[in-house]
Order: C-alpha cells, then structure tokens, then sequence
C-alpha cells in the first residue's frame, strides 16, 4: 500500500470537492454528503500528516483531530457538520437513519472553507 502524503491527501481532497461543488444545484444529496465527507476527511488527514500526529481510518478519529485542529491551529470546528454528512450518508445509503434537513449551499462554503484552510495550513513554512 502507498504510502500517502499530506500533499497527496490535499490533491484528493480538492478532487472530492469538484464533485461537492457540482452536486448542490440541483441538489444530489448522494453525491453531496458522500464527497462532502470524503473530502473533508482526507483534509483533516493531510493536515494530521503534516503535523505529524496519529490518526486512526475512522470517522470518530478523524472528527478528534478535526477538533484538535479547531483547538490548536484555529481551524473552524467541523465537528458538527462531519456527523452531519456522515447521517445523510447513512440515510442515503441504508436508509436506516433520519435524513438530517440541510442547507446543501451553506454546506458547500462550509466544505470549500475547510479546505482552503487546510491548504493554507499545509503550506506554512513553519509549524
């Protein structure tokens, strides 16, 4: 397996917000909340890397770091709407959960906020 870089994650993370960007009018919530919490967790997981902390490949843990980012480099706190994602996944995909009621342009400049942050983040010189 390859071993990924934060530059690497960064790249994936733009490449799963083209598709949130074009999955909100008019709206694909499949699309929407599958990539919206993709790309933020690969993100939240190149941001890890370049800070050379631990992360596990769950959502749980990728939601600690995204709080520890939000604690430590004063990231915006994502907490929220990564559940939020991650229960209109859910009730998109096993039907077995609520489907919660979103803003899906509200959640997109969430989304690509994130992100730039990240890149922003990623790209300092010092740490």
């Amino acid at each position: 397996m390859k071993r990924q870089t934060a530059e690497d994650l960064l790249i994936l993370a733009k490449k799963h917000l083209e598709t949130v960007q074009t999955s909100w009018d008019p709206v694909d919530w499949g699309d929407l909340s599958h990539y919206g919490l993709y790309c933020l967790e690969a993100a939240i997981k190149a941001a890890a890397i370049k800070l050379g902390w631990n992360i596990k490949p769950s959502h749980y843990d990728k939601s600690k770091v995204a709080e520890r980012l939000s604690k430590e480099k004063g990231l915006s706190d994502i907490g929220d709407l990564l559940w939020t994602l991650n229960n209109a996944r859910k009730s998109i995909a096993y039907g077995d959960v609520e489907m919660p009621e979103l803003d899906p342009e509200d959640i997109v400049i969430q989304i690509e906020d994130y992100v730039e942050a990240i890149e922003s983040l990623i790209n300092q010189k010092e740490w």
